[in-house]
């Protein structure tokens, strides 16, 4: 049960190859031709065998054969057959590489596969590499040179054009994965997969198109947690969606949307195949996420000053050597060198300048990543140079990056640098870009840490008032709330609100204005208007009773006349907000397909498509994820003093998103929104306008379903915590585990006993390696889960005072099987306090949680030689049996 599901497909130790007969035009089609090819020119070191379902005897012959993998590269209408006779053979991978099968046919070739138990990646795709294993089950050219880089792609042609790339610029690869269009194996099984693949270090991907946000969200960030991905996505669409209802559903794309999901991941995304290009090369030389600050070291002033620009263009920072460096450095350069901003070498830079100005930032705390810049010079080797920083390579851990400028000079220099695995560029700006696609994994392993709950820690929300709310608007068979029916929901999750009151003829609206207080501002109330001012439906600063009685009719009649076949419900009277130097902010909602809830941040006010500003991130939010949403708006710069205005409650704008962000988890039925505009000063903010569109909330898959299944991203499962007693006395806490146990885990596993450890791991590991500790404390909630049981102890420090610190006693975990009915468990409970009950609550919780889930059964694999762990199992009803792969196991199996 350790090996993943996909390894016969990946990593298969025997093959059989249904590709026709050899030099047959009738029965071989042109990839079964180079599929041959590639596999016979390869030395696989598994076993391999060819088989003609025409000339290979019975189907009885047939099935006495055994595979893991059959590729099959038949014409159409031989695939089915060909799938059939793979499944009587045992195989559990198949990989079509035929081309030309509609959707139909590839939907019964999936049927067939679901009935074989057959993992099915094809059909019409060019196939996989896997240069490790010396296998190349590919249409796609010549083996790949082995390296750490996994490509997986969704365009056959672009896999063939990276790879004939990648030959001539020393880039190698761990997997290469080519995936049709109607794959039955997708790309989220194909990331899970190498997020677990030991030989894959980082991973690219072009991408076309997902079927489930769900499940491409879940495999992304558990590769990206673990490895650095970059992805090339096509078919960008623009913003702008005529049905839209409100202005966030006008001016937000799914391109945007995708950013922001690509973001929210920990992934990087670039947007040209150059870009992809670059990424690679960086990937490839195995450089980790860093901060933000690049110094540059060159030779001459103009490529370095560009460099330098376009570092301020894409926002990074010039990383700029210490004093102290700087004073030991500057001896050993030629006197004209200047190290001022850049490191400028000057015209007389020699090998040796290169390499102690390199040697010197690659100490220097205040830079996090290198690029070299060399400017050809007469009389100068640039191999020479390039040898240097070959050799400085070894020593340093930054990034180290490198620009070769001109052409013929230079092209024995940059095969150097390729070949130590120096990413080499021909123009500062390509540079310095790819620079910032590493610094972005900073950034967006931030937010990828970050797990909130759907209620944040603020006061609770009315939620079952604003779902009545909902539910009448649904019984009259409306969509669209007005506006005091939308800032009832906002009052109900505590958002502030003007005091608003509908008025419904002209004399209503003069007493309310008048008991309301001058000046106020009128606004029609319609279902049917998306933009009140389009319509002249909007008034302000109305100073007295007859100001309002005739605004209130000008306006019905213009709008009447403007929009004949409009609901009028009447006028809404609210008072001027008072804030005469505040912001105005708009926050909305958008729901995109595939994402689902998406929230917008941006400048508002009635120009709101013209400005365009637009921030977006994926619910749920906390504080530092509204933070980051709020800063990445062009608006945030003038949220802080500015014009003579004092800097806005930062904290009330915050508070706004998180209640935003519940609202979004909390209901499910809510379709689009508008709060816009917020207006916001030093004393805090407060909801002007707003509008809602609502739907029926999506129907479940199950009738136990996730009452969060709305959202891409599923947030903290925090109604699975429970306190318990502890026997002996004192309590503990059993709850789903987050990336901040990170330490405490780690302290658990290493106060094991070499016995607890080998038991659970079946290795003599002491303490676990950084991503397998990221892959346990960052977890997908749909598909699996984890409890930690937490102690909190007293220890004395000084002047008899005591300080409260939390430790992991125990964690029981499980994950689901691909079969999606079922899952494995693990459980490991500190040696000192085994006997305590600890180990029978945290697995009848994590069994509670996957009943929930819907699974139908639990199941784990036991070291026949731990009868502690035996005995426990049977004790809670397990059926304990032996393990026919292994007899040095037992399989533990429950009905949920």
């Amino acid at each position: 049960m350790d090996k993943h599901y996909l390894t016969p497909l990946f990593s298969p130790d025997s093959i059989v190859v249904f590709a026709g007969q050899v030099d047959d035009p009738v029965t071989q089609t042109t990839h079964a031709r180079a599929l041959q090819q590639a596999l016979r020119t390869q030395r696989f070191s598994g076993t391999l065998t060819f088989v003609d379902i025409h000339t290979s005897g019975t189907l009885a012959d047939l099935a006495q054969t055994r595979a893991d993998l059959a590729i099959i590269a038949l014409a159409p209408g031989e695939v089915a057959a060909a799938l059939e006779v793979a499944g009587r053979m045992a195989c559990r991978a198949a990989l079509v590489i035929s081309s030309g099968i509609d959707a139909e046919k590839a939907a019964e070739l999936k049927r067939i596969a679901n009935r074989e138990g057959v993992h099915l990646l094809g059909p019409n795709c060019l196939g996989l590499q896997r240069p490790h294993l010396q296998l190349n089950a590919s249409a796609a050219g010549p083996l790949a040179r082995p390296g750490s880089l996994a490509l997986v792609s969704q365009s056959g042609a672009l896999t063939s054009s990276i790879l004939d790339w990648a030959s001539n610029n020393a880039v190698g690869f761990s997997s290469v994965v080519s995936l049709g269009p109607n794959t039955s194996v997708d790309i989220a099984q194909v990331l899970d997969f190498l997020a677990n693949d030991a030989q894959t270090h980082s991973i690219v991907v072009y991408l076309e198109g997902i079927s489930s946000a769900r499940r491409f969200m879940s495999a992304l960030r558990s590769a990206a947690n673990v490895k650095p991905v970059v992805v090339l996505k096509a078919g960008r669409k623009p913003a702008g969606n005529e049905a839209a209802q409100t202005h966030s559903g006008a001016i937000v794309g799914s391109d945007d949307v995708f950013d922001a999901a690509l973001r929210r991941a920990g992934a990087v995304r670039v947007r040209s195949f150059v870009e992809l290009f670059s990424a690679a090369k960086c990937l490839a030389s195995r450089y980790r996420p860093v901060g933000k600050r690049l110094a540059i070291v060159t030779n001459g002033g103009g490529p370095g000053v560009l460099a330098a620009d376009w570092v301020n263009e894409i926002h990074l920072h010039l990383g700029k050597l210490s004093a102290p460096s700087v004073s030991a450095l500057k001896p050993l350069l030629p006197p004209l060198a200047s190290l001022t901003d850049l490191i400028d070498l000057s015209e007389e830079a020699t090998p040796a300048h290169y390499l102690a100005a390199i040697e010197s930032a690659g100490r220097d705390r205040q830079i996090d990543g290198v690029l070299a810049i060399y400017s050809p010079k007469a009389g100068a080797d640039a191999s020479e140079v390039a040898r240097a920083l070959a050799e400085v390579k070894r020593t340093t851990g930054k990034p180290l990056l490198s620009c070769w400028m001109g052409d013929a000079s230079v092209g024995i220099a940059r095969s150097i640098l390729n070949e130590a695995a120096i990413p080499s560029f021909r123009t500062p700006e390509a540079a310095v870009g790819a620079f910032g696609n590493i610094a972005s994994f900073y950034q967006n392993q931030q937010l990828l840490l970050q797990t909130p709950p759907p209620l944040s820690a603020l006061a609770k929300p009315d939620i079952e008032g604003a779902r009545l709310v909902i539910e009448s608007v649904l019984a009259e068979r409306r969509k669209v709330l007005t506006e005091m029916e939308s800032k009832t929901l906002l009052a109900a999750f505590h958002i502030p609100v003007t005091k608003t009151i509908l008025a419904r003829n002209a004399n209503e609206a003069m007493m309310i204005a008048t008991q309301l207080g001058f000046p106020v501002a009128l606004k029609i109330d319609s279902p049917d208007i998306s933009h009140k001012s389009d319509v002249h439906g909007v008034a302000l600063n109305i100073m007295n009773a007859t100001g309002v009685r005739d605004t209130y009719n000008d306006m019905v009649q213009t709008v009447v006349r403007l929009q004949p076949a409009a609901r009028i419900n009447g006028v809404t009277i609210q008072n001027m907000a008072g804030a005469r130097r505040g912001r105005e902010i708009y926050v909305g909602l958008v729901t995109d397909d595939p994402f689902g809830p998406v929230i917008a941040f941006g400048a508002g006010g009635t120009m709101i498509e013209l400005i365009n500003d637009r921030a977006m991130e994926l619910p749920p939010l906390n504080q530092f994820l509204a933070r980051r949403l709020i800063e990445r708006s062009r608006v945030s710069e003038t949220l802080g003093d500015w014009r003579g205005s004092a800097a806005v409650n930062m904290d009330a704008l915050e508070q706004v998103l998180l209640r935003v962000s519940e609202m979004v988890c909390e209901l499910p039925q809510l379709r689009e929104m508008d709060i816009n505009p917020i207006i916001v000063d030093e004393f805090g903010a407060v909801a002007v306008d707003a509008r809602i569109v609502i739907d029926h909330a999506p129907q479940a898959a199950s009738g136990r379903a996730n009452p969060y299944n709305h959202l891409a991203i599923l947030p903290y499962p925090a109604r699975f915590e429970q306190i318990w007693p502890l026997a002996g006395g004192g309590e503990y806490t059993v709850r789903p585990i987050h990336p901040d146990d990170a330490s405490m885990l780690q302290d658990l596993m290493q106060h094991l006993s070499s016995e607890s450890r080998y038991f659970r791991f079946v290795s003599s590991i002491t303490e676990l390696p950084p991503s397998m500790l990221a892959k346990f404390t960052l977890i997908d909630y749909d598909r699996e889960m984890a409890l930690v049981a937490v102690l909190k102890e007293r220890s004395a420090v000084a002047d008899g005072q005591f300080t409260e610190t939390e430790r992991i006693v125990g964690v029981s975990r499980y994950i689901t099987n691909p079969d999606q009915s079922s899952c494995e468990f693990a459980l490991v409970v500190a040696d000192d306090f085994s006997g305590k009950g600890l180990g029978s609550r945290l697995m009848l919780s994590i069994m509670d949680v996957a009943r929930e889930k819907g699974l139908a059964e639990i199941d784990g694999l036991v070291l026949a030689t731990n009868p502690g762990m035996l005995k426990l199992m049977k004790s809670l009803g397990f059926t304990v049996k032996p393990f026919p792969e292994d007899p040095d196991f037992k399989l533990v199996t429950h009905a949920l």
